[in-house]
Formats: C-alpha cells, structure tokens, sequence
C-alpha cells in the first residue's frame, strides 16, 4: 500500500476515513463441515480434552506453550475453567462435526479493536485433530469471523525455533515479517518471537483458496484430500529467515 504525502512533504500512510473499528468476537460457535467452534467450558470440554490428552501422552506438544502438560483431570479442568471465564484471550474448544466430541484449543488474543488488529494462538490439537482436515477448517473458521467482523491484521506469532509452527503459518497464507529477538520469558527461558500475518486486502484470495480445498470435491471416499493446500495457495516468495 503506497504513502502519501502532508503538507510538509513527509511521506506518510493512506488515509482511512471511512474506518471504524470492529466489535470484540462474540462467544458464538463457528460452524463448518469437518469442525465447529465452541466456547470453552470446563464442564462441556475439559473432561473429554484430557482424556484425549492422557490417549496422546506426548509432553513435547507442550513445549512451547507457556502452561502444560498437565499431571491430571483435575489440574487441566481448573486450567480450562480460568481461562475460559477470561474475553482476552477468547478461548474456543475445537469440536469433531462427527461425533461431536472436543478434539482441541485454539483461541483469539491481543485483540485490539482501535487498529484492527487480533491474533490467534494457544493452539493445542490433541492426536485426533492433528493435521487433518478439520485443523485446517478450524483456522479458515476463525480467520474468516475475525475478517467478516472488520479486522484489518490477523496475526500469527511463535517461538521462532518452533519449526512446526513456523511451518503451518507459510501453509495457511501468512506472511513472514521478521523476529523480535529476546521478545518473551517463558518457562524460565527467553524467546525470540517470530511474526506472521494475513492482511485484509489479502484475505478474499486465501478465503477462496482454503474453501476450495476444503471442498468436497478435493478429498476422496476415504477421506484422503487429492491435492494439497499448497497446490490451491497462490505463488509468493516464502519465508527466507532461519527456521522456517
């Protein structure tokens, strides 16, 4: 988006008059063929989120969240229970369109309605919902509600040595924008923070890429997608930075 100039002959950003910034995210499910979205609730989610857990027993998911693992039903029902009661960060449960059992945490944060800005982040996916369809769509869900409400930024951040992360950021149209090096302390460690985003202007090209591969058209009799998101996502320079 180019500059413009005042009247002192500096460059300075376009103007918005027409902005007005958007509403907080409602704590409304989001619905779509592989997954819904609900608010978080200890007594809906928490019992069967654990199970799932206890099932998956892999402490590295943990690694670079800023909580976890969790030694019992009890200490993650009471985790789900102070989050859940919070607005930011806005927790969702991921939920199975199948069975309509919770199979996973993802949630909005840092959302700043004055500059269109919100973030998504504290995903935990338990062995069920991992790299599968719904993964996809419950992403595709949130950015779409975020954007359709009149968010402007949505933002992605990670530890920048998280590969994987880094990895399903580039996959669902994020752009790379740099690391904030020694940006966060957490689990008595500092991180350097990698930043990913979506702005408006591009989002109805990835909205129609995610929906395209999330077609019915694009997955077999088994489930199974035949192309890959990569083969629908628009051409750009990738990410260049280390890690990545």
């Amino acid at each position: 988006m180019s500059a413009t100039t005042n009247a002192h002959g500096q460059p300075i950003g376009p103007a918005l008059p027409n902005w007005q910034a958007p509403p907080q995210p409602a704590r409304e499910p989001m619905a779509g063929r592989f997954c819904r979205l609900e608010p978080l609730s200890p007594t809906r989610h928490a019992a069967t989120l654990y199970e799932q857990i206890a099932i998956d027993d892999d402490p590295s998911g943990w690694t670079y969240l800023g909580y976890g693992p969790f030694q019992s039903a009890a200490a993650y029902r009471a985790w789900v229970a102070d989050v859940a009661a919070g607005d930011d960060p806005l927790f969702f449960a991921i939920v199975d369109a199948q069975d309509n059992q919770p199979i996973g945490v993802a949630s909005y944060l840092r959302i700043d309605p004055p500059n269109g800005a919100i973030e998504v982040g504290h995903l935990h996916f338990t062995h069920r919902l991992r790299q599968t369809p719904a993964a996809t769509e419950a992403m595709a869900l949130m950015m779409r509600r975020a954007f359709e409400l009149g968010y402007r930024r949505y933002e992605w951040k990670c530890d920048a040595l998280n590969a994987p992360s880094r990895r399903a950021a580039a996959r669902l149209g994020f752009q790379f924008e740099g690391v904030f090096r020694q940006a966060v302390v957490y689990n008595g460690r500092s991180r350097d923070t990698a930043w990913f985003s979506i702005i408006d202007r591009e989002w109805p090209a990835i909205d129609s890429t995610l929906t395209a591969w999330l077609a019915p058209a694009n997955f077999d009799a088994a489930g199974r997608q035949r192309q890959s998101l990569s083969a629908f996502m628009p051409r750009r320079e990738t990410e260049t930075e280390t890690g990545g």
